[in-house]
């Protein structure tokens, strides 16, 4: 059962490139929200459904290979793909959106300002988790204002 949950936990392999590891799965996860979503409308109900199952099948497997990999793993990305999925949420799915997702996902990520890191003290893979879906939400929450004004 262990594999199955570092299948999820790496996003399939993903997270065992190493540095950078994060960014890429959170690029291919932008690829494929891309890809799956273009042309749909913004407001779909399903793109939200596959976010929170994808957020807690990687709450459940965070939690599951902390033992084995200690506490928030390079290795697991599960955490950049759900946070980029939060990041374009009800977002026109376009190129340049979903760029714009990425990069100020990428950027909250990484800086974690305005409380995020606190949530990494969080138990599990929700700590693992948290942080990344706090990114998501600041930068959906900028996207949105952006669309907004325009």
């Amino acid at each position: 059962m262990i594999r199955i949950h570092k299948l999820i936990a790496t996003s399939l392999g993903i997270g065992y490139i190493g540095k950078g590891g994060g960014t890429v799965a959170a690029a291919i996860a932008a690829l494929v929200w891309y890809l799956v979503l273009a042309g749909s409308n913004p407001a779909n109900i399903w793109p939200l459904v596959l976010t929170v199952a994808i957020t807690l099948l990687g709450i459940w497997s965070g939690t599951q290979v902390e033992p084995y990999w200690g506490k928030d793993d390079k290795k697991v990305v599960i955490d950049e793909v759900a946070g980029m999925m939060v990041s374009v949420l009800f977002v026109p799915v376009t190129p340049a959106y979903i760029l714009a997702g990425l990069v100020l996902f990428r950027f909250f990520d990484i800086v974690k300002p305005l409380y995020i890191r606190r949530t990494e003290a969080l138990p599990g893979g929700v700590g693992v988790m948290m942080d990344d879906i706090v990114a998501g939400i600041y930068s959906n929450l900028l996207l949105q204002l952006v669309i907004h004004l325009i």
